[in-house]
């Protein structure tokens, strides 16, 4: 897609052979226009999801059952706010010391918004 662009730059985007050039042929015009692009491609959804992220990390509660990165099912025991650690009590004689971060779903959360949503759907 850029290269063509750049095409039809060089080539000046003349509407009509030898007339003004079209809005294409002036880059003045066109740079802003990929930089636009970029921004609603690329830029807002990555913000939006790391918007996301930082919801689910501090809405994680003690008692919540999560899965982290790494693929370790558990359930948040202690949350450490200075330190940005939580541990995870993984089974009966088993907790891990864990950053925040680490955290990818919050399987609990998950679970009541699907009972809200069907519930919802219930009550239409």
């Amino acid at each position: 897609m850029f290269e063509t662009l750049l095409l039809l730059a060089q080539e000046g985007g003349n509407s009509t052979p030898g007339g003004p050039p079209g809005i294409l042929g002036n880059p003045l015009i066109l740079l802003p226009a990929i930089f636009v692009l970029f921004y609603f491609l690329m830029i807002r959804p990555m913000r939006r999801q790391e918007q996301q992220r930082q919801a689910l990390i501090a809405n994680t509660k003690k008692g919540d059952k999560v899965i982290t990165h790494a693929g370790i099912i558990g359930t948040v025991v202690a949350i450490a706010d200075k330190e940005d650690e939580i541990t995870l009590k993984v089974d009966d004689n088993v907790r891990l010391k864990m950053l925040k971060s680490s955290i990818a779903r919050n399987v609990t959360q998950e679970e009541a918004a699907k009972e809200q949503k069907g519930q919802a759907e219930a009550k239409a």
